[in-house]
């Protein structure tokens, strides 16, 4: 359920990189100020030693719903974001059902599907730094798409997100949450370096 207007496509904006703390209590993500939501703020993930046997990434802010992806399982120890696989979205205190075809052949196909508030949305790879979430429209509104895309190096990194159509809370919050996930799974390249990468790391950290 929501509302928009007819009015312009809503504005772009820009997350920068931030980090603090150290060791077990440190934290990273982007923040930044989304014009017509306010502050918006992605940790990702959060400190291991408050979230133990699980990986999880978070967005928050005064004027959106907060929004988590979580992973749970043996394959978190060696992974830096949370998965698709063993997953769960939750955003405000709704769970959101997760499904996706990991045989597809194209980004389109290998899409992740979901429904939040009677919307249907579609998060689609375009290369390993830029995806698409989009929601569907249906007969309370047109919908609209939100292009993500990460650039830069080390603390000079960051999210610059664009929409088409007039965007809701839940969008600004899911098209960040994204950025904090391993998005892997939804390109075939991608899902292959994954898989070897974790594999590479969990036989090195048996040998250790």
């Amino acid at each position: 359920m929501h509302n928009t207007s007819t009015a312009a496509s809503t504005a772009p904006f820009t997350l920068v990189f931030w980090k603090e703390g150290r060791t077990h209590e440190r934290r990273a993500g982007y923040r930044g100020t989304a014009a017509e939501f306010g502050e918006i703020v992605l940790t990702a993930p959060l400190p291991r030693k408050h979230t133990p046997g699980s990986v999880v990434s978070e967005v928050r802010g005064p004027s959106v719903p907060t929004a988590v992806f979580e992973t749970r399982g043996i394959h978190t120890e060696a992974a830096d974001l949370p998965t698709l696989n063993r997953s769960v979205l939750r955003v405000g205190d709704a769970p959101v059902h997760l499904s996706r075809n990991r045989f597809g052949l194209t980004h389109r196909a290998r899409a992740l599907h979901f429904r939040y508030g009677g919307d249907h949305y579609r998060l689609r790879a375009v290369n390993r730094k830029q995806f698409v979430l989009t929601r569907r429209a249906d007969a309370e509104g047109p919908g609209a798409s939100l292009t993500a895309k990460l650039s830069g190096l080390g603390g000079g990194k960051r999210l610059v997100v664009r929409a088409t159509g007039r965007a809701v809370a839940a969008d600004i919050v899911l098209v960040t949450l994204f950025a904090g996930v391993d998005r892997a799974p939804l390109t075939r390249s991608g899902a292959v370096r994954a898989a070897l990468g974790r594999s590479t790391r969990l036989f090195a950290e048996s040998q250790a």
